[in-house]
């Protein structure tokens, strides 16, 4: 008989996709691409990920970024401490390892940033040193393969999951770690895994696929009820930046108080953004002020050069609606 390894290479070899980072298995796009890829599926990462490319071929011009050059290549994607990361992570192998990241698991672990799975896809999948790459993907798979019936958030059912998934590696190792990826984004889905489709379902112990893996239910997000004020005069509008910790940290953001000095107040509507832990339920203004002092900037300032957090893209797109109405007539 095959083993479930020998079926799952098969079909990964005839059915996996066909992405950029995948071609030449360089560790610079492996490593920005899954970074990329922890909270936007892959086909809407694809986008920002071959612009960020052009914009930051190697690890040297990501070194010598400008910061908010940086956050304008990440714009869309959320979670910009991640981007900070990268910049943070490439000066230190320019520092500690010759220009390069590291080839081994063990090292990248040090890097800032790169956590147990990220240093794992990075070392199996370009330099081919047979360790595991445990994701949501993998964790999934292996819950069903083995009928894992304990919460898959705990550090010991983790545990568990990896030591099984490390004693089923087999060579060629990047193609195994991914096409256990694969599997799991395209085969064993959450909710609906389309069984009948997949490859190595003989091997399968779950008697009830769809309930696994088994994690907690979340905690209700905290909502946060916000006014805010956006400030134009001639045509400019006035940003502030955001502290340098936190939530959307060194980010730009409007005002959430009025003007010294104003002439007239336009409703922008309503808006509930959601983040992973709290709810921004968001009513904004726009205000015309008469008065002009420091932290404006032209529309074209903002679209070009400034990363403006997808939590107030809408108040902004409403803006320029008002604004271009305003001109028309």
């Amino acid at each position: 008989m095959k083993t479930m390894q020998n079926e799952l290479l098969e079909w990964y070899a005839k059915n996996h996709r066909d992405l950029a980072f995948r071609k030449d298995q360089d560790a610079y796009k492996i490593w920005i691409s899954e970074i990329m890829a922890q909270q936007t599926r892959i086909e809407a990462m694809l986008p920002y990920f071959e612009r960020f490319l052009i914009l930051f071929p190697n690890l040297t011009a990501l070194a010598n970024a400008d910061d908010e050059a940086l956050h304008k290549a990440w714009q869309g994607l959320g979670y910009y401490s991640r981007c900070r990361n990268l910049k943070k992570c490439a000066i230190e192998c320019m520092k500690r390892f010759h220009g390069e990241l590291p080839k081994t698991k063990a090292e990248l672990k040090t890097l800032p940033g790169i956590g147990e799975y990220t240093a794992g896809a990075i070392a199996s999948i370009a330099y081919k040193e047979k360790v595991s790459a445990v994701d949501g993907n993998v964790i999934r798979v292996f819950s069903r393969l083995y009928d894992i019936q304990e919460d898959v958030t705990s550090i010991k059912t983790r545990r568990k999951i990896e030591a099984l998934v490390d004693r089923s590696l087999v060579q060629p190792i990047d193609q195994y770690n991914q096409a256990i990826m694969e599997l799991g984004a395209l085969i064993c889905i959450p909710k609906v895994p389309k069984c009948s489709a997949c490859p190595i379902r003989e091997f399968c112990q779950a008697s009830d696929p769809a309930s696994l893996p088994i994690k907690p239910e979340k905690k209700k997000r905290k909502k946060e009820k916000k006014v805010l004020y956006v400030w134009v005069h001639d045509g400019r509008v006035h940003l502030n930046k955001r502290k340098a910790t936190g939530l959307l940290a060194n980010m730009y953001e409007f005002d959430e108080k009025l003007p010294a000095h104003y002439e007239s107040v336009v409703s922008l509507g309503e808006y509930t953004h959601i983040f992973s832990h709290v709810e921004w339920e968001m009513q904004a203004n726009l205000v015309y002020t008469n008065k002009e002092d420091s932290g404006f900037y032209a529309m074209d300032e903002i679209e070009n050069e400034i990363a403006l957090p997808s939590a107030f893209k809408p108040f902004y797109e409403r803006l320029k609606e008002v604004i271009f109405d305003e001109e028309k007539n």
